[in-house]
């Protein structure tokens, strides 16, 4: 969004009301002041972008939108896709401040611009007109969406309700969530049918005809997964508001089958106009068909290159005037700044990728036996060798130990072993009640002394390698006593500046975070043709993303399953937001993260529904065998990382938001959920 119209909202006073004056205040803009021009239409349309629901480096699922930035968990929360170093991916319970005072004010703003326009027609000419308030369609549109993902059914303001009011013109009772879906998809094509198709380049942060369309068709894939998933549910999820008889949560058995189909349907057909006509493609600049290094360089510069043919919208920063904190509390502990280890993605997510030996269980392959608890560990020259065949993709989204990241090499080591050769597996059980039994407790750490780790980056003893005194950890960990430092063996590259000479400071950090990419789009056409029984075409929007991600063999429509869309999904979109949302709208969430223990034997990686309550970390250690081969060699171990040792869990009553006592008083109207 352009700074110089958000820095003039603070000083702005803006009155929407008449006053029975003769002449007005000095000190107040009026509606003629903003309504009448172009200039003043900049201001009053910059005012409402600046509070859009959207959920970028500044958004927290376990806080909602009160959520400063510091931490920048970017949603993550109990997904295991990551883990931070504050707990804080635990679980998840639902945001803390729900959505929905914030939304009431921007709902009222773009009501009152749909109703006062029409006043000042005059003053612009047509395209620009329609295009305004197009605007304020699209505005509308997105936080009803952003209201029905949360609550369900909530009261459909779609006007200007003026002080004072009658009590029946206050009191808007919750519509039913059905309605709800429909009132998004009738703003949505208001908005599609009014916008410009492009904007000048300046016009960055607003909404054009295409943008609308790409959000309508993430919006309308939420309503239809909703209104078919919803019903495989058993339990508090659906049911009628106690005082009005309305569905508020869910859909009438009579009608979901249908409501779905119309939602899916109308979900392609956005995707497949943004695909045809909105002049997006998938991001290729350094990409070559032949070349591993420049997918995975591609796939990095990809995010923080504003001029990228796949960015559909994006959230810009500027430094100094509005910035985040991502690098300064996500970065790799050598480059911290002041801390580190916010996003380290768990061995889970590393395992939902291609490119690894594995056990028959789907889980990546570290020993010569059958599980990760038998035989010996395999070994590997350096660390970066388990990773060699991985996709491109994944390590552009993953620092692995030993690669490199801003021109140093990311030094991660555990520990060195000193025990006898071949290495046998340090733990013979992965479950959580054996989760209190650490590396630091085992008899070759204590007794036989042949394991050598840290506590911590300070005070750590040393050995003498191959001449070289080397501290027996490396610089970044992980120390399995610091939760500042590496927890999983990983460090999250996507959204970091790759730029050598940029300093991770608070608040200095300016990428920007691409809200909707044509990736998505794809993504978002594929499932809803599979829905759609259109899994042909489902196969060939996946294969565009597959072959840059480095696949050379195209999917077929028998290869399309809903394990297959769920798994691309989460391979594409890792870290942008999504994985909660999509699990919620699915109705998997409390099926994967069901709080419950989980033993030596984890469920396949590429199932949708298989049970993660688990994260778990990969720790590469070195072996010192002076005089024999296995010397300087490096093996994995897995292990729990030590500040998540609860199950995730997410109950039933997650997937809809508490509406809190306050609002429930002063709107006698509003029920509260059936599951509250």
């Amino acid at each position: 969004m352009k700074k110089t119209l958000i820095a003039s909202l603070c000083t702005l006073l803006l009155a929407v009301s008449c006053v029975d004056l003769d002449l007005a205040p000095k000190n107040i803009v009026t509606a003629d002041d903003l309504l009448s021009n172009e200039a003043g239409m900049e201001i009053y349309l910059a005012r409402m972008y600046s509070h859009m629901p959207f959920e970028d480096f500044k958004y927290m699922a376990q806080w909602g939108y009160e959520y400063n930035g510091w931490l920048s968990a970017m949603g993550i929360e109990g997904t295991g896709e990551a883990v931070n170093r504050d707990g804080i991916c635990a679980a998840f319970t639902g945001e803390r401040t729900a959505y929905w005072g914030d939304a009431f004010k921007l709902l009222r703003d773009a009501n009152y611009l749909l109703e006062t326009l029409p006043k000042y027609r005059g003053s612009f000419g047509e395209v620009t007109y329609n295009h305004y308030l197009g605007e304020a369609y699209y505005v509308r549109a997105t936080v009803f969406y952003a209201m029905a993902r949360r609550f369900g059914g909530v009261p459909l303001v779609t006007h200007v309700i003026d002080y004072p009011a009658s009590a029946s013109e206050l009191e808007v009772p919750r519509a039913s969530e059905e309605e709800t879906w429909n009132q998004v998809l009738s703003d949505y094509d208001n908005a599609i049918a009014l916008l410009m198709p492009k904007l000048e380049a300046s016009k960055t942060g607003y909404a054009n005809r295409y943008i609308a369309l790409a959000f309508k068709s993430e919006a309308m894939l939420y309503a239809g997964s909703v209104a078919k998933y919803n019903e495989t549910v058993t339990g508090r999820l659906t049911g009628l508001g106690r005082k009005t008889g309305v569905r508020v949560m869910g859909f009438d058995s009579k009608t979901w089958e249908a409501a779905s189909k119309k939602y899916f349907t109308e979900a392609y057909k956005a995707a497949r106009e943004v695909m045809a006509n909105g002049g997006y493609s998938l991001y290729k600049k350094k990409w070559s068909a032949t070349n591993r290094e420049a997918q995975y360089q591609n796939m990095v510069d990809m995010f923080s290159d504003l001029s990228s043919p796949e960015n559909i919208y994006v959230k810009e920063y500027v430094y100094p005037t509005l910035t985040h904190g991502y690098d300064a509390y996500s970065s790799t502990f050598y480059f911290r700044g002041p801390l580190s280890a916010g996003t380290c993605p768990t061995l889970d997510f590393i395992e939902l990728f291609d490119g690894f030996d594995r056990y028959r269980d789907g889980t990546l392959k570290v020993t010569d036996g059958v599980s990760n608890t038998s035989g010996n560990y395999l070994m590997f020259d350096k660390p970066m060798d388990l990773f060699a065949n991985a996709e491109p993709r994944l390590r552009a989204y993953v620092i692995f130990p030993g690669d490199m990241f801003k021109n140093r090499e990311n030094e991660t080591r555990a520990g060195i072993y000193t025990g006898s050769t071949p290495v046998k597996p340090f733990f013979s059980d992965y479950s959580y009640s054996a989760a209190e039994t650490t590396y630091q407790k085992l008899d070759i750490y204590t007794s036989a002394k042949t394991l050598r780790m840290s506590a911590k980056s300070t005070g750590q003893d040393s050995l003498v390698v191959k001449g070289v005194k080397m501290s027996v950890a490396g610089e970044n960990g992980p120390f399995y006593e610091d939760g500042e430092a590496n927890l999983t063996g990983f460090y999250g590259r996507k959204w970091l500046n790759p730029d050598p000479s940029f300093v991770a400071k608070e608040g200095n950090s300016a990428q920007p975070f691409i809200l909707m990419r044509y990736a998505e789009v794809l993504l978002n056409a594929a499932e809803a043709a599979f829905e759609l029984d259109q899994k042909g075409l489902a196969a060939q929007y996946l294969s565009r993303l597959r072959e840059r991600a480095g696949f050379t063999t195209k999917l077929v429509d028998t290869d399309i399953t809903f394990d297959r869309i769920v798994h691309e999904r989460k391979v594409e979109l890792a870290y942008e937001g999504h994985e909660l949302w999509d699990m919620k709208r699915w109705r998997l969430a409390h099926l994967v993260w069901n709080g419950q223990n989980m033993n030596d034997t984890p469920s396949n990686p590429a199932v949708a529904d298989a049970v993660n309550t688990q994260c778990l970390g990969l720790w590469p250690l070195k072996v010192h065998a002076p005089g024999q081969p296995v010397n300087g060699k490096w093996v994995f171990t897995v292990r729990k990382p030590s500040h998540v040792t609860a199950a995730h869990q997410f109950r039933i009553g997650n997937y809809y938001s508490e509406i809190n006592t306050t609002i429930l008083s002063n709107n006698p109207q509003i029920v509260k959920q059936p599951n509250q």
